[in-house]
């Protein structure tokens, strides 16, 4: 058994740059938005950047499509303030050319032409250095008086199966360029993303591909040298009969007998057969997805990362719904 690593030995305190990952379909822009509003609580300020014009943010705070700069989205609980912004690849590419070539206007025209779109499907590792770039100067950005501006950012990233690739833009720009502006960018990019203030967060289900995933990510980033950080379980099902009744569900054993005077002692005397019927299968599913999670529970027990648990919510996912698991991260040391 490998000894657990506790909220506290990962000092998420001095961790300014949480990056949030998972495979699709586990929820990740979701716990990416609970932990900025988790990391704000109590007066701080947040940024939660997105990186994939989806415009998830925007949907899970009830606002329009967030234009490109950035925008308070949220107040945390205690005081604080969530800033979002959804990252424009065209018009991130342009403030790159302005920044470091004095090009804004040759690259407006650029992007009239679709040259961008070219550029970026050519040279794909540019793309993930403007992203990554974009993220790591909100990191970085102080005021007059020397303090930061954001207390922490958190980046809703892709997801784990190219979250490695994505990160480790040194690799992806080594073949683009040796030296000048777009080496010199990536290489202030890899100090933010290599410095103990990053933290590279995976999310997963407690299902067998998502969970493998999380593990294969985990491996890969280690072996590059990048931050690993928790690994935060969404949307667990809590069991809700006992362990007998699951044992026996599981295999086929419940006392249909006892469902059937349960269902008529409700009141449901009209097609009581049927209903017991459909009572016992769902049971036998429940003890199946109680199995499954616990297998998969014990699968990460070998990950060597903190773990953080998420409920799923019995109303669907709003935006009280996410203040519930902003809350429920902090309970657990995540912020």
């Amino acid at each position: 058994m490998v000894d657990r690593v506790s909220a506290r030995d990962t000092d998420w305190d001095g961790v300014r740059l949480h990056v949030v990952t998972g495979k699709g379909g586990t929820g990740k822009t979701t716990v990416a938005a609970a932990l900025a509003l988790a990391l704000a609580s109590g007066g701080r300020k947040v940024l939660l950047v997105e990186v994939e014009g989806r415009q998830g943010i925007a949907q899970l705070f009830d606002c329009p499509p967030l234009p490109y700069e950035e925008r308070r989205v949220a107040i945390a609980p205690d005081g604080g303030d969530v800033h979002a912004l959804a990252v424009d690849t065209e018009e991130a590419l342009i403030e790159y050319l302005e920044m470091f070539y004095s090009l804004k206007r040759a690259g407006k025209a650029m992007t009239k032409l679709g040259i961008v779109d070219f550029v970026t499907t050519i040279a794909p590792g540019l793309r993930d250095v403007i992203l990554t770039g974009k993220t790591s100067e909100s990191v970085r950005r102080r005021k007059k008086d020397g303090s930061f501006i954001y207390d922490a950012v958190v980046m809703d990233a892709p997801p784990t199966g190219r979250i490695t690739k994505f990160l480790n833009v040194n690799d992806e720009v080594s073949g683009l360029a040796k030296v000048g502006p777009v080496r010199n960018h990536a290489d202030t990019v890899m100090k933010v993303v290599r410095s103990p203030e990053t933290a590279v967060h995976f999310v997963t289900l407690l299902e067998e591909m998502p969970v493998q995933e999380t593990m294969d990510g985990i491996r890969e980033l280690t072996e590059v040298g990048l931050p690993v950080g928790g690994v935060i379980v969404n949307m667990e099902h809590q069991p809700v009969l006992s362990e007998d009744d699951l044992a026996a569900a599981a295999a086929g054993t419940l006392d249909t007998d006892e469902i059937l005077r349960g269902v008529k002692a409700a009141g449901l005397e009209h097609d009581a057969e049927s209903i017991a019927a459909v009572l016992a299968a769902e049971a036998g599913e429940h003890a199946r997805r109680t199995a499954l999670q616990r297998r998969e529970k014990e699968r990460l027990e070998s990950v060597d990362r903190p773990r953080y648990t998420l409920p799923i919510l019995s109303d669907g996912m709003d935006l009280a719904g996410l203040y519930d698991l902003a809350a429920a991260l902090r309970a657990q040391g995540a912020a």
